[in-house]
């Protein structure tokens, strides 16, 4: 990790991440959680695993919330305290009905995602001189009067577009929805799989995401780890092993000699 300018307007600096980071701190996170209380690491991990897993890591789990006061389509959201763990809430809309049993599970995912790489940055607010803190104190800053800092009031929202993929220039969301794959489908167990279709099918190491093999590998993936196809899709789009292949056409210019 390093600190870079955040250009949205929430910090000073914002933590920068490769995939390479979060892919393995996710897997660690997820592996060492399963051993310790199974003694064995399998997938897929189940619903139930992932909400011990957030109430671990914070004051408070919500899987009832109404959250439309917050705007359309929000299914998630963290609030995070400089003074205790952060709070998480999920749209009661997905928690009680079984048909969105997979949103529920990306949408749990991607706020622990929040949860795991975004606290230390309300957490480091406690301690620093304001003055040099990297919370930022213009207008994305509120006083939280217990400690006389100034902490962002921007919490985030996440809305249901940019659960599994969200745009690189939103960082917070970003990170976030790249950690829900990674927490879902973690890097080791899932190239595994994805190495043993292409081998025993083919001599290569990706696909063209539109092709009738790459439908057939995500629909693997998917029941293995118990994933909408789409988020299936995503995530091995992110890992390259699913690429967007344009075929142009060339043209031969024949001249008479």
């Amino acid at each position: 990790m390093k600190w870079i300018a955040d250009q949205t307007g929430r910090f000073r600096l914002r933590p920068y991440y490769d995939r390479h980071e979060l892919d393995f701190e996710c897997e660690r996170i997820v592996s060492r959680f399963l051993e310790r209380k199974y003694g064995v690491c399998c997938f897929p991990i189940s619903t139930d695993d992932l909400t011990v897993m957030i109430e671990e890591d914070t004051s408070d789990l919500d899987l009832f919330a109404d959250l439309s006061s917050f705007g359309e389509n929000v299914e998630g959201l963290t609030d995070f305290f400089p003074d205790r763990k952060p709070a998480v809430k999920i749209s009661s809309e997905l928690s009680l009905n079984d048909r969105r049993e997979h949103r529920l599970r990306t949408t749990l995912a991607h706020e622990y995602g929040h949860v795991k790489f975004h606290t230390f940055l309300w957490e480091l607010n406690r301690w620093e001189n304001p003055e040099t803190s990297i919370i930022c104190t213009g207008k994305y800053g509120r006083l939280y009067g217990k400690f006389n800092r100034t902490v962002p009031e921007i919490n985030p929202r996440c809305k249901s577009s940019r659960i599994i993929d969200a745009p690189f220039e939103d960082w917070m969301e970003w990170q976030a929805s790249y950690a829900c794959g990674a927490f879902l489908m973690p890097f080791m167990p899932l190239t595994r799989l994805a190495e043993d279709f292409l081998k025993s099918h083919y001599d290569r190491y990706w696909l063209p995401v539109d092709t009738d093999e790459a439908i057939e590998l995500t629909g693997i993936v998917a029941e293995s780890f118990d994933v909408s196809t789409t988020a299936a899709r995503v995530r091995l789009q992110k890992l390259g092993i699913l690429q967007e292949i344009s075929f142009e056409s060339t043209h031969v210019m024949c001249k008479a000699v």
